[in-house]
């Protein structure tokens, strides 16, 4: 039975065209009622009607609707030692003492490790909320720094992942040449991520006909300004643009106040003026983190077109420090979030830490409301769906004709969205859920793949899981 037609069939793999009735539905100018979403074989939603009649032969949605978040920065992998840094190693912890013992598990991972990791990861995404992932995939070879026999392979792996599980991909392989400014030779625990610019544009092209087999979208990330120097960032980029004119570009920049010192003394300029002085920035680039800006910064980079990755709850795990949204939107900045190191896997509990984090920067309440949308849970979703759709390079930026059919339903059963009225349910599901899902069911390009809060390979993927965990994780 095609699950587009009874909301209790379990979910399948293979698109058709399809229909859904809502009796309210998040539309991008706001809340709807009674509305009929359809959608063709490629999963595109060609007709999105409020106030309609509901049509005999269609399921209904089992509560509102929401527009499923991209998720715009992930590192698969880092969801193995999630919980495992969480100790002190030296007097005074940072970002710097943290990536030393990453690298320690990054050169434990096998490609067979890397697909169940990423495996059960994608689930636990669609599970709770996101309906698409860009993967800033940088571990390449293997732990020698060896080409795989197949140079792909550990790329494959993550785009297996996905299309087991239904996630949509934005794949976006890593170039990484040095270990700092100057640049500095590559240290011996980063052999596993290092590759020259004519390695990256050949795997780019290996890549492109995967990618295109699953629609998922293929792209670039050179890694930071200290992994790729100047003359190499450009050639890549140039190099991308002659494969794919369109496709998305991301880069780690001023993440931390040592980078920022760091390419003040090697260039002579902050990290994301540099970037925006000596590359084609523009609306396929995304800025992730960019926490430490200057005011000059958050100008240019807001007027460039390019989407801010802001990454909540890595950057509070890491302490980075909290980006300035209340400058970025003065600059009709757009904005998404990635959940990077996945210490948290949850769409509403990044909005929730984006909000607290303005709140204590600022001492206000309901900072990231605006005068169109006063409900905060609201405003910060849509925003993030609009940006995260950008920085994918994938039609997903809500639910209109010529988006894909990426959405979910909330469960207005559980206790902290029970009984209240719909104009309030994003921001209960995002300040008051209290670590529990209050996502129903979600479908990517019109395909049912959470059901009652499950996804159908939990339990398998989540087996999978915790025994490749086993092999590569430290717990001493």
């Amino acid at each position: 039975m095609n699950p587009h037609h009874h909301e209790h069939a379990t979910p399948c793999s293979t698109r058709s065209a399809g229909a859904l009735f809502a009796g309210h539905a998040l539309l991008p100018s706001g809340w709807a009622r009674n509305v009929l979403l359809r959608w063709d074989e490629s999963g595109r939603l060609h007709a999105v009607q409020a106030g309609a009649e509901p049509p005999q032969g269609v399921a209904h949605a089992p509560g509102p609707l929401l527009p499923a978040m991209p998720n715009l920065h992930s590192h698969a992998f880092q969801r193995a030692f999630a919980g495992l840094t969480e100790f002190r190693g030296q007097d005074q912890d940072s970002f710097w003492s943290w990536r030393d013992l990453m690298y320690r598990f990054a050169a434990r991972i096998t490609p067979e490790s890397l697909e169940a990791i990423a495996t059960w990861l994608y689930v636990e995404m669609l599970e709770a909320g996101y309906g698409s992932v860009c993967e800033f995939h940088y571990v390449h070879h293997d732990r020698s720094g060896r080409a795989y026999a197949d140079d792909a392979e550990l790329s494959l792996a993550l785009l297996r992942a996905a299309r087991r599980t239904g996630l949509a991909m934005t794949l976006l392989p890593v170039l990484y040449q040095s270990s700092g400014f100057g640049p500095r030779p590559p240290r011996s625990d980063q052999a596993r991520f290092i590759r020259s610019t004519a390695s990256m544009l050949s795997l780019l092209e290996r890549l492109a006909p995967a990618c295109q087999a699953q629609q998922a979208v293929l792209g670039l990330a050179p890694h930071s300004l200290r992994a790729v120097p100047a003359d190499s960032l450009a050639e890549a980029v140039q190099g991308l643009t002659a494969l794919a004119p369109g496709a998305p570009i991301h880069i780690h920049i001023a993440e931390q106040t040592q980078e920022v010192e760091d390419c003040l003394a090697f260039y002579g300029q902050r990290p994301v003026q540099w970037l925006l002085d000596h590359l084609p920035v523009d609306r396929r680039w995304c800025l992730v983190h960019a926490t430490h800006m200057d005011a000059r910064e958050y100008a240019g980079a807001a007027h460039s077109g390019a989407v801010a990755g802001i990454c909540p709850t890595t950057e509070a795990n890491l302490g980075d420090g909290i980006f300035d949204m209340r400058q970025w939107l003065a600059h009709g900045g757009a904005w998404g979030l990635g959940s990077d190191s996945h210490a948290c896997v949850n769409a509403a509990e990044e909005l929730l830490m984006l909000e607290y984090s303005q709140r204590l920067f600022l001492r206000q309440r309901n900072v990231l409301a605006t005068t169109a949308q006063p409900q905060v849970g609201t405003a910060l979703w849509l925003a993030a769906v609009q940006g995260g759709a950008q920085a994918a390079g994938r039609s997903c930026a809500g639910l209109a004709p010529g988006q894909q059919a990426d959405f979910l339903s909330l469960d207005t059963e559980h206790p902290a969205l029970n009984g209240l009225p719909v104009q309030a349910l994003v921001s209960a599901h995002v300040f008051a859920s209290q670590r529990t899902s209050a996502v129903h069911s979600l479908w990517v390009d019109g395909v049912l793949r959470v059901q009652a809060g499950r996804h159908a390979l939990h339990d398998v993927a989540a087996r999978d899981f915790v025994a490749a965990r086993a092999k590569i994780a430290e717990f001493s």
